[in-house]
Parts: C-alpha cells; structure tokens; sequence
C-alpha cells in the first residue's frame, strides 16, 4: 500500500510539474474594436496561432473583440502606451489624432492595386512610419505591422452611376470628423458631411448624406443597400491598411527568441488579413448586383481624370500634415520601387 502510495504522489508531482512547464511565460492582451466576421478578427486568430505554437506555449495570446478593454483609437493607443493592452490594431482615422502622418494610407489613387499596396507594406515604408511613431511617442508604441481591413475605399452613392469627377459634383459624401478625407470630397466637387459610422444608415434613408466612401464588405454587412445605396464606383482611391500596434516596453523585454516568433507571426498575420478581404468581397459584390445595386469600373482614362482632380490633396498634405512632407517621400518611393519589382516579376513569368 506504501509503494502504490508512492507512485500516486510521484504521479501527480510529475503532473503537476508538466503542467507548470506547459504554463506561459508571457500573455499578450490583443483587442480589435470590430467582431468575428472582421479580417481583424481572421488576423488575430491566425496570429495566436501561431504564437502559440512556435513558442511551445511559452507566449499566450488572449483576444479581447469589440470593445471591452477600450472603444475608440485615442483611448486604445493610449491603452497601448500605458501597458495594459499589449496589441491594438486601428485604422488610419483611428491613430490620426496621435500620429496624424499615417493618414498618408488614405491619400487617393497612389497605389494601383493590392500587389502594390502589399509589396510597399511588406517593406521600407513601414519601418519608416514605425520609427515616426516610436519617436513622437517617446518609445512607447510600436508599430509591429500594416495588413488590410476590408479592402479598397470606393465611392457609392443613392442618387445616379459616377464615372467621373464631374458626377460627383454636389453630392453630399460622407466622412470622418478628419480634414484629410473632407479636402478630398471636395476636390471632387462633392460636399462632404461628417457623421458618425452608427448614424449612416438613418442619413441615407433620410437624405442628410447621398454618398459614403466605404469597401463593399462594409456597405453589404450594415445593409446599406436597404437604406438606398444603390451605386458604387469601383476607383479604388485608398487602400484599407490596418495598423497594428504593440507596447514597446513589452516587446523589448522579450528574448530574442521570443521577438523572433513574434514578428513572424506579425508576418502572418498580415499575410491573413490581406487575403481576407478578398475573398468576402467576391460574394459581397454578388450580392449587391443581385440586389438590383449598379457597379461600375471606371475606364484607365477615367480613373486618371478622378487622380487629376484629386491631385491637390497631396500638395495639401504635405503642407498641412506633421510629418506629412517626410512619409508622402516615403510612400511614393516605395510605390515606384513596387511598381519597378512587380512589372520585372511579371514580365519574367511571362516569359
């Protein structure tokens, strides 16, 4: 009776010791202000994933979706600063108020299509805006990577087919309370008209705004149609880019090691969230035309003329924005470095 005594206290020691080894050794608190059928939430899955794995249960990854350690970009990155969230992915809008360069993402027509965007994210230029943020905020954020969050911005309306800057004129668009995307509608000729994302679809019904400046998974998943939207002009002004933030406190007190699984399952991460939006968009697109919407993809003549009459935005930028002199050099040299390695890569399968 001693020994099978032995054996069950040696057991459960043994137990209890392997299970200790399995405990982590770092937890990461991860929130996305979106809910389970965002790409953020795709990005964060997939991301502990494979945190989880490569580091042998060492590093844990908790998510928190929706708003339940914070609600708005300012509050979150301040979060992010202080400790207690560790990652936080915002849109560009989302991090202006603190780090008002990034609204370069939104600037219209600079990148030609998502192998562009993904081939200028992938690289220099987001190492660039990493070290702008980690400056301006005193080495407390950390920009780890920049994925996609729900596509392209197009122009829609309620009221008649865009095919060029002149269709615009007039039309009441809908904006964010940010001065970058209102120079843009008005460049256009359009009036634009802030209200808050919860608001949007009573302002279609009722007529207070005609027109939205959205990607299609989300005119489809608020049901915009329903409310009148009923047009959408494929041009393609701004990449969706989702910006995905660290404390750097936390990040820094990492061993290499642990840094090592860390970026590289940033790496997939964006990876996840790139690929996401594209495949939801195909049926969102089908069900909007099913639906009795109108899309239009503007001629190369015609999405040159809406570049044209968008140009002055980008001189307003630069003049306008912190920081914006430095981060437009960065962005157009990366896309023309892109647009050199992609037309090279193409031809070289062509063969």
């Amino acid at each position: 009776m001693f020994k099978t005594t032995q054996k069950l206290l040696a057991a459960a020691v043994l137990a209890t010791v392997s299970t200790a080894s399995l405990a982590a050794d770092i937890t990461l608190r991860a929130t996305a202000n979106s809910n389970e059928n965002d790409e953020d939430y795709d990005g964060l899955v997939v991301f502990k994933n494979y945190v989880e794995a490569a580091s042998n249960g060492a590093i844990e990854v908790e998510l928190f979706i929706g708003t339940q350690l914070c609600s708005k970009g300012a509050e979150c990155l301040q979060g992010v600063a202080d400790g207690s969230i560790d990652i936080y992915i915002s849109t560009s809008g989302g991090a202006a108020g603190i780090f008002p360069y990034v609204q370069v993402l939104d600037l219209p027509y600079l990148m030609a299509d998502d192998r562009i965007a993904e081939h200028v994210l992938q690289g220099d230029f987001t190492r660039t805006v990493r070290d702008m943020a980690l400056e301006d905020s005193e080495g407390a954020i950390r920009l780890m990577t920049i994925g996609n969050t729900g596509g392209w911005r197009n122009f829609a309306n309620t009221k008649r087919r865009v095919q060029n800057p002149a269709d615009m004129e007039g039309l009441k668009i809908r904006t964010v309370v940010a001065d970058l995307p209102q120079e843009l509608v008005k460049a256009l000729g359009a009036s634009p008209t802030p209200i808050p994302w919860p608001e949007l679809f009573t302002s279609f019904q009722t007529g207070v705004v005609e027109g939205s400046k959205n990607g299609i998974t989300d005119i489809m998943g608020m049901k915009f149609p329903d409310a009148g939207l009923q047009y959408v002009t494929l041009d393609g002004h701004a990449y969706m880019g989702a910006l995905w933030w660290m404390n750097n406190e936390r990040f820094s007190g990492m061993s290499d090691e642990q840094k090592r699984v860390v970026v590289d399952g940033f790496s997939a991460l964006q990876q996840a969230t790139f690929a996401s939006p594209k495949r939801k968009s195909i049926q969102a697109y089908e069900d909007f035309v099913a639906g009795g919407g109108d899309l239009y993809v503007p001629t190369p003549d015609e999405k040159a003329a809406f570049k044209s009459a968008a140009e002055p935005v980008y001189a307003w930028f630069k003049e306008n924005v912190d920081g914006g002199e430095k981060i437009f050099t960065a962005l157009t040299d990366a896309v023309a470095a892109a647009e050199a390695d992609v037309e090279a890569a193409r031809m070289a399968d062509m063969k």
